[in-house]
């Protein structure tokens, strides 16, 4: 049976990735993960069969983290004391969240791009780069401003709500699983000469590890602007409007990627711009697809208001989450 946590140790990983975000005096799993990919890599993507190597290696190190925390929060269940084990369980269930969650991080390093850019282009131009695994060298202001913001609502999906559907799915065993997907695909998921062939599973396994999470955080990001409050004389109490949701389902699809064109959509049809184009990675050009049509010039209140809604979204998940998570505690006390 799927170990959920406890509502006040989700809420205590939300919360202290609020205050703290990810502090770099403390050693972080991601940082594990890195390593062991980064070791696989080098022994196997050389010679024949690199595709086969690559899906051995990111299967194997998906079982084996899912596995591996398993048997772990299993061993804190076998301790004598019921307390004990239940502070002990509640203890790994909000540290791991926390661990999973990257939401605060982000949102600094897109203020702190704003900030730079302001000053000057240079300075942008090397925080942007922190963030966004293109060549940042000739990014103009409007191409850092626009990287950051994409790189924002993509984040959402894969730093916050890929890993609570996750949580949900498969408990944090599962939602540690989906780090090391999301990190194999960060590291080697991409179409260079070096990882086309190598990193071509991982970068699959992404895609569909993060299919349903996607579409559920373009839905959360646009949901308060779906519904309008009509005057108390009105004969409609409620007004729905669905040109945003017919935005993000015409332009979701035109992203590289199945998933990561949603949020960037839903961002985009808020503040009403454009993303995507042409970007350079490891010195190779990707033309990208653009989605949106208004190219106007971004500004930090555009920043702002893409904070917002990242930060109106997330609470709509943990509420979301509260709900499923009473539900299934509720049925288990009836059992």
């Amino acid at each position: 049976m799927i170990a959920y946590p406890c509502i006040l140790a989700l809420l205590a990983g939300w919360l202290l990735d609020l205050l703290l975000g990810d502090p770099q005096w403390m050693p972080h799993p991601i940082v594990l993960f890195g390593k062991m990919i980064s070791l696989g890599e080098k022994r196997l993507n050389k010679g024949k069969h690199r595709k086969l190597k690559g899906a051995f290696l990111s299967l194997f190190l998906v079982v084996f983290v899912f596995v591996a925390t398993w048997a772990l929060l299993y061993c804190v269940t076998l301790l004598p004391f019921p307390l004990f084990h239940f502070l002990i369980l509640s203890f790994f269930h909000s540290l791991i969240i926390f661990f999973c969650l990257a939401g605060t991080t982000l949102i600094r390093e897109v203020r702190h791009t704003f900030l730079a850019v302001d000053r000057s282009l240079e300075e942008g131009r090397k925080q942007v780069a922190r963030i966004v695994g293109r060549d940042t060298s000739d990014l103009s202001a409007q191409e850092i401003r626009t990287a950051a913001l994409e790189t924002l609502a993509e984040n959402l999906s894969d730093g916050v709500i890929a890993p609570l559907f996750w949580l949900t799915i498969g408990g944090v065993p599962g939602m540690l699983a989906y780090k090391m997907v999301n990190t194999l695909d960060s590291m080697i998921g991409y179409k260079t000469d070096r990882y086309k062939d190598f990193g071509c599973f991982a970068a699959r396994l992404d895609d569909v590890v993060n299919y349903i999470p996607a579409r559920i955080t373009a839905f959360l990001m646009i949901l308060p602007r779906l519904v309008t409050i009509n005057p108390h004389g009105s004969s409609k109490f409620f007004t729905f409007h669905f040109s945003l949701f017919t935005f993000v389902q015409n332009n979701g699809s035109k992203h590289a990627s199945p998933n990561s064109g949603y949020p960037e959509a839903a961002l985009a049809g808020i503040l009403n711009c454009r993303f995507g184009g042409p970007h350079t990675y490891f010195g190779q050009l990707f033309d990208k697809p653009y989605i949106g049509e208004n190219d106007r010039p971004l500004t930090t209140d555009d920043m702002r208001t893409a904070i917002r809604v990242n930060r109106t979204a997330e609470c709509f998940a943990i509420l979301l989450l509260i709900l499923i998570f009473s539900y299934f505690h509720f049925f288990i006390c009836q059992i």
